[in-house]
């Protein structure tokens, strides 16, 4: 069973390229990240994590006022928290405002765009991926806040290399290309990202990303996640995993400093808040749905967490906290 599957199925994960560039040195870009292309998403509401693929050349990344990474053709450099950041090439000069600049071109979709002082190309395409905000914190807190990560290199990443090539090439062409195809080529990139990302972890990583890479707690995992509302016991998941009670919950511990029962809830009280907020069914209902047997256990349980009663909070809603702010991403 693929963990890592069952949780992209679940948090509406829907990726696209929205920019595609052929940058001549010098060139300097200053993004203002998620919030400079929320104004030209239907959605907004959803977290946006954003990210930029290299083709060809060579280019620096880097948050406001960070570190520099230097990116070579095949590279993605990705923003997990969408973050304000600077992308360029070249001796540093004053960065153009992306959004403001590009206005037009990012409306038009994929059509290429030349840019820059006349030297040393660099081509490459920008991306976001939208996903549900409380969903998918399982997944980016414990990213940090920019990652580069050589996703072309091996057969996988030289086929997605090649296809986005060849599928934003089509696009850039008057009534060819598929926005759709393109979008499913972006979540695609996405995954494969996070995978090579959690292949690089060092041994000794824990967290959520470097706990999927243990056989019997990815087992455990994807168990909880692919059927959240089973009325699991430790004994029971242990016995479904192949492990002794206390060989289950030192995995827990170790990788993500909880029990699996806790876990288990944290999950519940998060499918529990998007159903509440995105559909109309009735308390009971989600209550249900995620695991409880009763809209009162299901109340208590959720006030623990929200600190509000469900009804209250389907009316008042939470105002969901950056992922830096709320677990501590790492720079």
């Amino acid at each position: 069973m693929d963990v890592l599957s069952e949780v992209l199925s679940s948090i509406r994960l829907q990726g696209a390229l929205f920019f595609n560039a052929e940058f001549s040195a010098p060139w300097w870009l200053s993004s203002s990240g998620a919030a400079g292309i929320a104004p030209f998403l239907p959605s907004k509401d959803a977290h946006l994590i954003m990210f930029h693929f290299l083709t060809e050349g060579r280019a620096y990344a880097s948050l406001e006022g960070g570190k520099q990474i230097e990116l070579s053709a095949g590279d993605i450099v990705v923003f997990p928290g969408g973050d304000p950041h600077l992308i360029g090439n070249g001796s540093p000069q004053r960065p153009v405002d992306s959004f403001r600049t590009f206005a037009k071109n990012v409306e038009d979709g994929l059509k290429v765009v030349r840019f820059g002082g006349g030297g040393e190309i660099t081509r490459f395409v920008c991306g976001y991926m939208a996903c549900d905000p409380r969903l998918c914190d399982v997944l980016l807190a414990g990213l940090p806040r920019i990652l580069k990560v050589p996703v072309a290199s091996g057969p996988s990443g030289e086929w997605i290399e090649n296809s986005i090539r060849f599928s934003v090439g089509a696009s850039s062409e008057a009534g060819a290309g598929s926005s759709l195809v393109v979008g499913k080529l972006s979540e695609v990139l996405f995954v494969e990202t996070l995978r090579r990302y959690m292949s690089m972890l060092p041994e000794q990583e824990t967290g959520w990303l470097a706990g999927v890479r243990d056989p019997n707690l990815a087992r455990a995992l994807a168990l909880l996640h692919r059927n959240p509302a089973r009325q699991w016991t430790v004994t029971g998941l242990a016995k479904e995993v192949g492990l002794s009670r206390t060989r289950l919950a030192e995995r827990f511990r170790h990788f993500l400093r909880m029990s699996p029962i806790a876990y288990l809830t944290d999950w519940r009280m998060r499918l529990g808040a998007e159903a509440l907020q995105r559909t109309e069914k009735s308390v009971l209902e989600v209550a249900l749905d995620v695991g409880y047997s009763s809209e009162a256990a299901f109340n208590r349980a959720f006030k623990r967490t929200y600190e509000t009663p469900p009804a209250q909070f389907r009316r008042t809603g939470e105002p969901i906290k950056s992922l830096a702010r709320r677990f501590g991403m790492p720079d």
